[in-house]
C-alpha cells in the first residue's frame, strides 16, 4: 500500500503592536488581492470582519431555524398526545388548546436554538482545531494574552520575502515563516 504524499502549508505570521495597525494591515492586505488570511487576538477586533472581507454572519439563520425546529415539534407532539394518541377531557376544555401550550412551545423553541447556536458556531469555525502550523510558532503563544497577528497563505508559486516585507512595510514588529502537514 503506498503512502500519499504529504502536503505542506505555509504562512507568513506576522505581529502587530496594536489592534489598529493589525485592521489596518489586513485591510491593505485584503486589497492587494490576499485571501484566506486570519487575524488573531485576544479579544474581539472592532473592524475585523470587515477587514478580512468576511461574508456577514450565518448564526441568525441557524437560530431561526432551531426556533422553528422547536416550535413545530413542541406543537406536533403536544397535538399528538393531547388529541390522538390519548385524548383526556378535563373539566369540559376542547383537546386542542394552544393556549396552553405555550409555555412548552416556548421552551422547547428556546432550547433547540441554543443547541443549533452553540453546534452551528462550532461548525461555522471549524472547532475544535487541534492543529494549525501557526501553533508551531513559539511568539504565536502571545495571541492568547497580549499579541495581535496575522497570518496570510503562502501560495506554492508565492514569494514568502515579497509578503514578508509588505507586511513589516505595514508595521509588522516580527515577521516569520510557519509550515506544516496539511491534514
Amino acid at each position: 500500500m503506498s503512502a500519499e504524499p504529504k502536503v505542506l502549508e505555509s504562512y507568513v505570521l506576522a505581529e502587530f503592536a496594536t489592534p489598529d495597525a493589525l485592521v489596518s494591515a489586513t485591510n491593505q492586505m485584503r486589497l492587494k488581492g490576499f485571501e484566506g488570511m486570519d487575524t488573531y487576538s485576544p479579544y474581539p477586533l472592532h473592524g475585523g470582519s470587515e477587514a478580512l472581507g468576511l461574508p456577514p454572519s450565518r448564526v441568525p439563520f441557524i437560530a431561526l431555524g432551531g426556533a422553528l425546529t422547536g416550535i413545530v415539534t413542541a406543537l406536533a407532539f403536544q397535538t399528538y398526545m393531547n388529541t390522538i394518541d390519548y385524548p383526556l377531557n378535563v373539566g369540559g376544555r376542547p383537546t386542542l388548546s394552544l393556549p396552553a401550550w405555550v409555555p412548552i412551545t416556548f421552551e422547547l423553541a428556546v432550547l433547540l436554538t441554543a443547541f443549533g447556536i452553540f453546534f452551528g458556531i462550532l461548525g461555522l469555525a471549524r472547532l475544535p482545531q487541534p492543529y494549525h502550523p501557526v501553533f508551531e510558532s513559539e511568539e504565536f503563544r502571545s495571541a492568547s494574552t497580549h499579541g495581535y497577528w496575522l497570518s496570510v497563505p503562502k501560495a506554492v508559486t508565492g514569494k514568502s520575502d515579497d509578503i514578508m516585507d509588505q507586511l513589516k512595510a505595514l508595521g509588522a514588529t516580527h515577521v516569520t515563516v510557519v509550515t506544516g502537514e496539511k491534514e
